[in-house]
C-alpha cells in the first residue's frame, strides 16, 4: 500500500486538517472521565465542595484550632486570611456567608497562589488531624506549646500512613460542617457545581461529535478521490497496454482490480485515518492519564494487551493466508461469470446449461468456503475481546473496591481510571479490528501496482519525427521478424514487402500462418523483434503512437460496436461527421439498406458488444466506422468473412472506387480467395514466411500454397487456371 500513497499527495492539506480534528477529538474524549470524576468526588461525596482549603472561617472557629497549630504555621494561616466585621461587610459578601450579619468570619485572599495554597492545604490536614486525635483521646489533654509538637507528630504519621483521597474526604467534610454552621445553602452549591460539572461534559462531547462528523465527512470525500485517481491511471494504463500485457492480465482480473480492489483500498484508508491515526492518539492519551492515576492497577491494563495480543496473533495466522485465496477466486469467478455470458448462444446450443451451471457452482462453492471459513474465524474476536474486556472491568473494581475500602483512593477515580483503561483497550482494539482488513487492502494494494508498474512493450520515442508528406500511405516492411515474449519460435521471419497508395495489398494463408499477427504490427499493437515497418517513409517505432494510428482506419476480425446509438457508433471515428458523411460510409458498406429499415435508423440503439444486430451487420457497421474516419491506411483483418459474396463484392468494389479517389491504402487479411482476386498484390504465408508475392493470375502459376487454397475453395474454371 505504500506504493500506492503517492495518489494523497493532492490532499495533503485534508489529511493535515483531518489529523487536527482527531486530537481535538481525542482531547474532548479524554477530558470527560476527569470532569466525571470531579461531579462524583467533588459534586456527589464532597457537596460541591472544591478546594480542601477554608474559603470562610468563623472568628471562633479559627481561634479554637489555631491552638493545635505551631506558631509559623499560626504566622502562615493569619497571614493568608483576612478578617472581616459585621460593620465592614459588603452586601455581596453577606449574601454568600449570611452569618456575617452577627459574627465575623475570616475569608480567604483572592491573591493567595497555588503554591501558598498548597502549603495551607498541609497545614490544615495536621491542624484537623491534630484536633481529631485530641477529641478521641481518653484522657483529658491540655493543649498548650508543650503538648503541640506531639499532636503535630502523631499527625505526620497518620498522613503516612493514610492516602490522600481519605484525608481530602475527611477535610471535605469538616468544610461542609463549618460552612453550615455560617448560614450558606449547601444543596444549592452541590447543585451548581453538577450542573455545570454536566454542562461542560455535554460541551466537550459536543465538540467530539462535530470533529467525528468532520473528519468522517473528509476522509470519505479524501478515500473517494484517492480511489478516483487510482482508477483513473489504471485504466489509461489498461488503454495503453499491448496486446502483449493482455497475455499476462485477463479481462477478468482487470475488471475485479478496478473495482473490487480499489474499492478494498479506498475503504483501507479511511479506515487508517479514522481509526488507525487516531486510536493511537486517544490510546497514548489515555495511558499517560492511567499513569498518572492514583489507583495503582497499570498491571491490568499490561495484563490485558498481552492476552488480547496473544489471539489477535493466533486468529491472524489463521485467516492471513486466505484473503491472497479470496481475490483470486473472486478472479476466476468473474471469469466464468463473463465466459458463459459471452457464449450464451453457445452453450444453449449444446444443450451444456448443466455443465456450466455446475463449473459456476464449484467456483461459488470454492468462494463462499473459503469466505465462510474467515468469517468464522474473525467472528471470533468479538465475543473473545468483550470477554476479556469485561474481565478487565472486574478486576479494576474489585482491586480498586480494596483501595476505595482501605481509604487510598475515592470512587470517582476508580471510575475514571476505569474509563481511561477501556479507552486503552479500545484504541487497541480498534487497531486490531483495522489490522484485519489491512493485509487483504494489501494484497489488493499489490494488484493494483501490478497493473500499474506492468512494463510498457510498446514504447513512445522520445524525439518522435514526422512523416515524410510525399509517401502518403506507403507501408513497407523490411526483414521484420516477430516472436511473443517469452516464446522460443519466431511467428514471423524475415518479411519484407510494400504497399502502394489506392491499390490493394492481400495477405493469406492457411490458419496459424501469422497473418493477424503481422497485420496488427502495423498500428503497433506488438513491435518487431527485429526489421522495421514504415509508414509514410518513417520507421513507426519513431513517430507518436497517435499519429501513426491517426492513419490507420482498423477494423478486426470480430466486429465491435459500443453501446449507444449507430450514429455515436459512426462518430466514434469522426465526433464532427456530417449527416452527408455518415449517409456515404453506410452506403460504401452496404449498411444503408438495413439501417434505413430500422425505425429510428442511424439513431437505433446499439446493445453492448453489438449483440443486438446480426453478424454481418457488425461487420458492415465497423468497415463504415473506419471508412468515416477517411485514413490513409485501410486495415481489414478478416473483416469481410461474415458477408454473403454479393455484398462482399458490392462492398469491395465501393471501397476500391473509394481508396482510389482518396489514394488510400488496403491492408486485407483474408480467408476467401473471392475476396482478393483482384488486389494488386497477395502476399502468401506459410507458417511465418512469406512463399508467395504477386497478383492472383502470377501466384496462380508460381505458389503451390496459394493454388492448393485457391483451388479447395473455387472451381477451375471459377478461377480461369489452366492446369
Amino acid at each position: 500500500m505504500i506504493k500506492l500513497l503517492r495518489y494523497l499527495k493532492p490532499f495533503w492539506m485534508t489529511i493535515v486538517l483531518v489529523v487536527a480534528l482527531l486530537f481535538g477529538q481525542a482531547w474532548a474524549e479524554l477530558e470527560l472521565p476527569a470532569y466525571m470524576q470531579n461531579i462524583v468526588d467533588i459534586g456527589l461525596q464532597n457537596n460541591g465542595i472544591e478546594s480542601d482549603v477554608y474559603h470562610y472561617i468563623s472568628k471562633i472557629h479559627m481561634e479554637s484550632v489555631l491552638k493545635f497549630a505551631t506558631v509559623d504555621q499560626k504566622q502562615k494561616i493569619l497571614n493568608a486570611y483576612e478578617l472581616i466585621e459585621p460593620q465592614q461587610a459588603a452586601p455581596t459578601q453577606k449574601e454568600e456567608v449570611p452569618s456575617l450579619e452577627k459574627e465575623p468570619v475570616y475569608f480567604l485572599k483572592e491573591d493567595i497562589n497555588e503554591e501558598d495554597r498548597d502549603t495551607l492545604r498541609q497545614i490544615w490536614n495536621r491542624i484537623e488531624l491534630c484536633t481529631m486525635i485530641a477529641s478521641q483521646s481518653k484522657e483529658p489533654m491540655t493543649i498548650n506549646e508543650q503538648t503541640v509538637p506531639a499532636l503535630q507528630k502523631q499527625a505526620e504519621t497518620i498522613l503516612k500512613q493514610q492516602g490522600s483521597s481519605l484525608l481530602d474526604s475527611m477535610q471535605s467534610q469538616l468544610l461542609k460542617r463549618e460552612y453550615e454552621s455560617l448560614g450558606m445553602d449547601m444543596e444549592a452549591m452541590q447543585q451548581n457545581y453538577i450542573l455545570h460539572g454536566g454542562l461542560v461534559m455535554l460541551g466537550y462531547a459536543c465538540i467530539s461529535a462535530l470533529c467525528a462528523i468532520a473528519v468522517g465527512f473528509l476522509t470519505a470525500r479524501l478515500a473517494a478521490g484517492f480511489s478516483r485517481h487510482v482508477r483513473k491511471d489504471v485504466f489509461e494504463k489498461v488503454t495503453s497496454f499491448s496486446r502483449q500485457n493482455f497475455q499476462h492480465f485477463s479481462t477478468s482480473t482487470l475488471i475485479t482490480r478496478t473495482t473490487n480492489d480499489v474499492q478494498q483500498v479506498q475503504m483501507a484508508f479511511m479506515m487508517i485515518l479514522r481509526i488507525v491515526l487516531y486510536a493511537p492518539i486517544i490510546g497514548i492519551g489515555a495511558l499517560i492519564h492511567v499513569i498518572n492515576s492514583e489507583a495503582d492497577l497499570t498491571w491490568i491494563i499490561a495484563l490485558t494487551i498481552v492476552i488480547l495480543l496473544s489471539l489477535v496473533g493466533m486468529l491472524f495466522m489463521l485467516v492471513m493466508p486466505k484473503f491472497k485465496i479470496m481475490q483470486q477466486l473472486t478472479d476466476a469467478l468473474n471469469r466464468i461469470v463473463q465466459e458463459i455470458l459471452d457464449g450464451m448462444p453457445v452453450i444453449r446450443a449444446f444443450n451444456r446449461q448443466e455443465t456450466e451451471q455446475e463449473k459456476f457452482f464449484q467456483r461459488n462453492r470454492n468462494i463462499t468456503k473459503v469466505s465462510l471459513f474467515t468469517t468464522r474465524t474473525m467472528s471470533l474476536m468479538m465475543p473473545l475481546m468483550m470477554f476479556v474486556l469485561n474481565g478487565t472491568t472486574l478486576l479494576i473494581l474489585w482491586f480498586g473496591a480494596g483501595q476505595v475500602d482501605a481509604g487510598q483512593i475515592q470512587i470517582g477515580s476508580i471510575m475514571a481510571f476505569m474509563q481511561y483503561s477501556m479507552q486503552v483497550i479500545m484504541a487497541f482494539l480498534m487497531l486490531t479490528a483495522v489490522s484485519i482488513m489491512l493485509p487483504r487492502a494489501n494484497v489488493s494494494a499489490q494488484r493494483i501496482n501490478e497493473v500499474l508498474k506492468a512494463p510498457v512493450y510498446v514504447q513512445e520515442s522520445k524525439h518522435p519525427k514526422l512523416f515524410d508528406p510525399n509517401e502518403k500511405g506507403v507501408v513497407r516492411f523490411e526483414n521484420v521478424s516477430f516472436k511473443y515474449p517469452d516464446a522460443h519460435e519466431y511467428v514471423l521471419e524475415d518479411i519484407s514487402f510494400e504497399t502502394k497508395p489506392g491499390e490493394m495489398t492481400a495477405l493469406i494463408g492457411s490458419t496459424g500462418s501469422g497473418k493477424s499477427t503481422l497485420i496488427n504490427l502495423v498500428p503497433r499493437f506488438y513491435d518487431v523483434s527485429s526489421g522495421a515497418i514504415f509508414v509514410d517513409g518513417q520507421n513507426i517505432k519513431d513517430v507518436k503512437e497517435h499519429d501513426l494510428r491517426q492513419r490507420i482506419g482498423y477494423v478486426p476480425q470480430k466486429g465491435i460496436l459500443l453501446s449507444g446509438t449507430i450514429e455515436s457508433n459512426l462518430k466514434y471515428a469522426n465526433e464532427n461527421a456530417t449527416n452527408n458523411q455518415i449517409e456515404e460510409a453506410l452506403s460504401i458498406s452496404q449498411a444503408k439498406e438495413f439501417v434505413d429499415q430500422k425505425p429510428d435508423k442511424e439513431q437505433s440503439e446499439i446493445a453492448q458488444g453489438g449483440t443486438n444486430v446480426s453478424g454481418g451487420q457488425r461487420q458492415r457497421l465497423s468497415i463504415a466506422r473506419a471508412i468515416m474516419k477517411k485514413p490513409e491506411i485501410y486495415i481489414f483483418d478478416d473483416s469481410f468473412s461474415a458477408l454473403d459474396y454479393a455484398t462482399d463484392a458490392k462492398l469491395r468494389e465501393a471501397l476500391m472506387k473509394k481508396a482510389r479517389k482518396d489514394k488510400s491504402t488496403i491492408l486485407v487479411v483474408a480467408q476467401r480467395i473471392s475476396t482478393i482476386l483482384d488486389a494488386e498484390q497477395i502476399i502468401v504465408l506459410d507458417e511465418g514466411k512469406i512463399v508467395g508475392k504477386g497478383t492472383h493470375d502470377e501466384l496462380m502459376k508460381s505458389c503451390q500454397v496459394y493454388r492448393e487454397i485457391a483451388l479447395s475453395q473455387l472451381s477451375k474454371e471459377e478461377l480461369g487456371y489452366a492446369a
